[in-house]
């Protein structure tokens, strides 16, 4: 058996959705931004990505401490000022999810990835962002407020295959 097996047999309208959860407070830059002034943001702020966004508000990447990283080993760390831009160095494969996905098929899809964060997108709009911290709170309280009498989604995922490197 592989992937994840989800067995349930509550109604799933009883769990919020990514919506009710998500972070809308949205930090971004823009593509034509300067590298190091990205950097010297996420340092300052202490935040290990941003989403990248056009003039629309349309989510077209995402710069991560990772992508970030690539700088000072493609270029002289020595030049203040290497003329790269986030377009340059950004992830352009971004995993996003719709608000209106609900809860525990947010936590499914965290399970199967290393980042801990998905941008929440409609309609190519950034709306906002759910971590696993923000699932993770969604589920606790979603399990509090079932009666004893509730039967919960219960996930189950296979052991990890000797020298398997998945999260």
């Amino acid at each position: 058996m592989s992937g994840i097996t989800i067995l349930t047999s509550i109604d799933m309208a009883q769990f919020p959705t990514v919506a009710q959860f998500m972070d809308r407070q949205i930090e971004s830059v823009r593509p034509d931004t300067a590298i190091m002034e990205a950097i010297d943001s996420l340092v300052e702020k202490r935040v290990t990505g941003t989403l990248v966004a056009d003039s629309e508000g349309r989510l077209v990447g995402i710069l991560t401490e990772f992508d970030c990283l690539r700088v000072f080993t493609e270029v002289d760390w020595r030049d203040k000022s290497p003329g790269a831009q986030v377009k340059d160095y950004m992830t352009v494969d971004v995993k996003t999810i719709p608000p209106t996905m609900d809860i525990y098929q947010a936590a499914r899809l965290f399970m199967g990835v290393s980042f801990h964060r998905f941008p929440v997108v409609e309609e190519g709009r950034i709306l906002g962002t759910i971590s696993r911290f923000d699932t993770l709170r969604a589920v606790q309280r979603t399990l509090a407020s079932l009666s004893p009498d509730d039967t919960i989604p219960v996930i189950s995922i296979p052991p990890k295959a000797p020298g398997s490197n998945r999260p």
